[in-house]
């Protein structure tokens, strides 16, 4: 698919940060209606993503978090991400 913007990434992260997405994120493994949401409220903010390229920037970006972050727990400070912080406050 085609890239996503650094918007793109900061509307899908606070759509994510919402407390309900989250709730409803952590108890689940089947979450395409999730991802139907989230989907449709990117489509509010005029971005046009289907729910499975939303859940699969989800999970790449829950998987980056997740290096970096084992990486500087580690003591390196070689590794970093674009949104670390954000996600950081969520995750």
């Amino acid at each position: 698919g085609k890239h996503w913007t650094v918007n793109e990434v900061r509307a899908l992260i606070r759509i994510w940060s919402d407390k309900n997405i989250q709730q409803q994120l952590e108890g689940t493994v089947r979450n395409k209606r999730i991802f139907e949401q989230v989907a449709a409220r990117l489509q509010k903010f005029g971005i046009d993503r289907d729910w499975k390229q939303c859940r699969t920037k989800y999970k790449n970006l829950k998987h980056e978090y997740k290096n970096v972050k084992s990486a500087q727990d580690a003591g390196s400070t070689s590794k970093s991400m674009k949104f670390f912080n954000e996600l950081d406050a969520i995750l």
